[in-house]
């Protein structure tokens, strides 16, 4: 009996050596995550920001419309991903990338090809970013009349309440009638100096004709657009890419979206803060831009 029972007696033993030989090697086990150290959380972080800055940079880009030259395709608040790769040059280091040239019809993106009235702080002429829709490509013959665009001869639909806007009776008859009235004429004195010199130079039969490696730009809200009736021609080299969709967009005025001082922009920073979830066009968020 007691022969027996002697190894009973000793398992607890052998069971309790075995616990402390499993924790030993758990504390010391090789593959435990290590903990990350100050200079690795800054080496992620930093490895973050240059992707996205390079994203942001040569991929895609943030835009905010300030304006309602675009209605109701584009309102004034919306905030845009633009797509810089499709409608760019070819570039060699990335061959895989599908590019195109731009379209009629295309919504784009592009560097005003005249300068602002004002210089920037420094005295240099500032070139703005402008969202506009292409209707003239190279080769293309345009004219308005009676606010219809007449390309190549075929009157083309026009924007859904793009021509809503009355103004003023002179006003519409420089936009409608374009390039019959020339931009000489412009009763708001908005044309650019060179534009007004240049357009003759492209006018055939009554009609603008496009020429190489230019395009010709409108905005959708065709009585409230400064668009190439004022300003010419966009040349290929200007136009940055085209809208992907409508990421948020925050009820907004021109005149919200113009504040420069700081204390303006506080307040209005402090506005969509306090008015987010009333202010968002929820219906808006992710709208595909055609």
């Amino acid at each position: 009996m007691t022969t027996k029972g002697a190894p009973t007696a000793k398992e607890p033993a052998r069971s309790h050596q075995g616990r402390n030989t499993v924790e030993k090697k758990s504390a010391h086990d090789p593959e435990q995550k290590a903990e990350e150290t100050p200079f690795e959380a800054v080496a992620s972080i930093c490895g973050v920001l240059v992707v996205g800055l390079f994203i942001l940079t040569f991929l895609a880009q943030n835009f905010v419309i300030p304006s309602g030259s675009m209605e109701n395709t584009l309102l004034v608040g919306d905030h845009l991903v633009v797509d810089r790769i499709n409608l760019a040059p070819p570039a060699r280091w990335m061959p895989l990338m599908k590019y195109r040239e731009p379209q009629r019809g295309d919504v784009t993106v592009f560097i005003k090809p005249s300068p602002e009235p004002q210089p920037d702080a420094e005295g240099k002429p500032q070139y703005f970013y402008l969202v506009k829709r292409l209707i003239g490509v190279p080769g293309d013959h345009i004219h308005l009349h009676n606010g219809i665009v007449i390309l190549n001869g075929v009157a083309q639909s026009p924007p859904k309440d793009g021509l809503n806007d009355p103004g003023l009776p002179m006003e519409r008859e420089f936009l409608d009638e374009f390039p019959s009235i020339p931009p000489d004429d412009d009763p708001t004195g908005s044309e650019t100096e060179s534009w007004a010199l240049d357009a003759p130079n492209h006018i055939v039969d009554g009609e603008l004709v496009v020429p190489p490696g230019m395009y010709f730009m409108m905005g959708d809200n065709r009585h409230d657009s400064l668009d190439s009736r004022y300003w010419g021609f966009v040349p290929r080299a200007n136009i940055v890419g085209r809208p992907l969709f409508n990421y948020w967009s925050f009820k907004a005025t021109e005149a919200d979206l113009e504040q420069t001082g700081l204390t303006q922009r506080l307040e209005w920073i402090a506005h969509v803060a306090l008015h987010f979830f009333t202010g968002t066009r929820w219906s808006r968020t992710f709208h595909r831009i055609r």
